[in-house]
């Protein structure tokens, strides 16, 4: 259900992002904190920025705080430079910074520039005279935001006048309970002196009614009540949390993520969110989840990871061997060929975690990734026939660990397309069988289907593909089963997979004798 619900608020939510009257689209830093021409674009209304520690997720938080205009006395407004990148007496701006940010501003395209040279901080706007820095409700909110208990008893302490009490409104109570499933009578502020201090005051419904301040909540519970005071009456604002999943159970991460985008839709509000969770990332639709990472110094962006290397990245089993193939048709094979090997290796699939999208291109980044985080020993790459090519830029990827590195290839010189293509033609017969076909009825399919793509202008691998989709559609399976049929027959014993499958063979028993 909870799935259901995501799915339901992603759909929403993209149709949505177009009617944004603001929005920002898109940061450029350069000069700071180890930032190189890095370019961060929002594609979706909350985006998640995740990483590993130092790799910049809160320096982006921080920069986007300073897209809008500050407005002197209102905490939900930006802020000016010097305020979230101090310089401690010139130790930490060495040369020229620039932070340049594209907006939709009122429906419209707008582009403005923060740069500081010679100790000073300045705004441009790409040439165009009288420009102003626009203005939107602002909210940023960093570990240093939450409310320990030792500043609360500080508060009670030090107030020497009586206590103002203020109810906060429906949605903020609404807003609580959704996610914390407690039957909350009302939620208040309690003000005193100083009056830029206050601490929450709740009554709930238990088993016995119940009544307590601040002081006497879990960090969790102060946390979600904190955040829904703040951002629930927020409209067309843009709101900044910074490691949101802190102090809350992964399952409340989770019902937390899905009222934030509730509340965007609602209330067009943007969020970009940092984290360390899982949970959290996802929960968010793979254009939402921005990935960073640093190298030799520097932060760069990678492409939205996916099923193992996600799962690599944030805490993965450590009973499992994680594989990492191209696409989905070679998914399919190497699944076949471990039906075929599960008998006599004794071997569960659940002992094998395969993922997959990641073209032959990506393959060297995900090394170094996996290198740097000392997993390659865990992970075994599997390409296609035609990625060859790359093997070397992955050794050289994954520099002193190359020792570690373990790479397979599928059979062919091209995709596993028509490799499988391939088979089903020269065993057309037998298949036949397998398929539970009249005989002659798969090679009539294979003969009508090649005529009809042997004139095609598209690259020889999208033809493969398409063709192989086509028989797929006409024996009224989807392409991942046939893919699958084959892998498991051509891996057994006389066949053409099965040096490949011995080969799988010996990197599965290998890496059980080590774990």
């Amino acid at each position: 259900m909870l799935r259901r619900n995501f799915e339901q608020v992603w759909n929403q939510l993209r149709a949505k992002r177009a009617q944004f009257s603001d929005y920002l689209e898109r940061i450029v830093l350069d000069g700071i904190r180890g930032f190189r021409e890095l370019r961060v674009s929002f594609q979706y209304p909350v985006t998640v920025l995740a990483g590993p520690n130092a790799c910049g997720k809160s320096t982006i938080l921080f920069a986007a705080a300073c897209a809008y205009r500050r407005l002197n006395g209102d905490p939900f407004s930006g802020r000016y430079p010097s305020e979230v990148f101090p310089d401690v007496k010139g130790y930490d701006m060495r040369g020229a910074v620039r932070m340049e940010f594209h907006y939709i501003v009122s429906g419209l395209n707008q582009a403005m520039t923060w740069s500081r040279s010679r100790g000073k901080w300045n705004r441009s706007y790409f040439g165009r005279k009288k420009g102003t820095q626009p203005s939107r409700k602002t909210y940023l909110r960093t570990l240093a935001n939450l409310t320990s208990p030792s500043e609360v008893r500080r508060f009670l302490q030090f107030s020497r006048s009586p206590l103002q009490e203020r109810a906060l409104p429906a949605e903020v109570v609404a807003f609580a309970h959704r996610i914390l499933n407690r039957e909350y009578d009302r939620v208040t502020v309690l003000t005193g002196v100083p009056a830029d201090r206050d601490m929450l005051h709740v009554q709930v419904k238990e088993p016995e009614p119940a009544s307590y301040s601040e002081f006497h909540m879990s960090a969790g519970e102060r946390a979600i009540l904190r955040l829904a005071k703040d951002v629930s009456g927020l409209r067309s604002a843009l709101v900044l949390i910074d490691e949101i999943e802190a102090g809350l159970h992964p399952f409340t991460q989770q019902h937390l993520m899905l009222e934030l985008q509730r509340m965007a839709l609602r209330n067009e509000i943007q969020f970009i969110i940092a984290t360390h969770s899982p949970a959290v990332l996802e929960t968010v639709p793979e254009e939402a989840r921005i990935f960073l990472e640093r190298q030799d110094g520097a932060v760069t962006v990678r492409p939205p990871y996916r099923d193992i290397m996600q799962r690599a990245l944030y805490g993965r089993p450590l009973d499992k061997l994680l594989v990492l193939c191209e696409d989905e048709e070679a998914e399919a094979l190497i699944r076949g060929v471990l039906d075929e090997l599960g008998p006599s290796l004794d071997w569960l699939q659940a002992n094998v975690e395969v993922g997959r999208d990641s073209g032959m291109a990506e393959f060297p980044a995900h090394v170094r990734t996996l290198a740097m985080l000392r997993q390659l020993d865990s992970t075994l790459f599997i390409l296609d026939g035609d990625a060859k090519s790359v093997h070397g830029e992955m050794q050289r990827a994954a520099g002193d660990q190359s020792h570690a590195l373990q790479v397979l290839f599928l059979p062919g010189e091209s995709g596993p397309e028509q490799w499988i293509w391939e088979c089903l033609e020269k065993s057309s017969a037998e298949y036949e069988g397998l398929l539970g076909l009249s005989p002659g009825r798969l090679r009539g399919f294979l003969d009508r289907i090649a005529g009809i793509y042997s004139t095609a202008a598209d690259r020889p691998r999208q033809i493969a593909k398409n063709r192989l989709a086509s028989l797929a559609e006409e024996l009224q399976i989807d392409v991942p089963r046939l893919a699958r049929l084959v892998g498991r027959k051509e891996s057994s014993p006389g066949n053409e997979l099965r040096p490949f499958a011995e080969q799988l063979q010996d990197k599965l028993n290998d890496w059980r004798s080590r774990v």
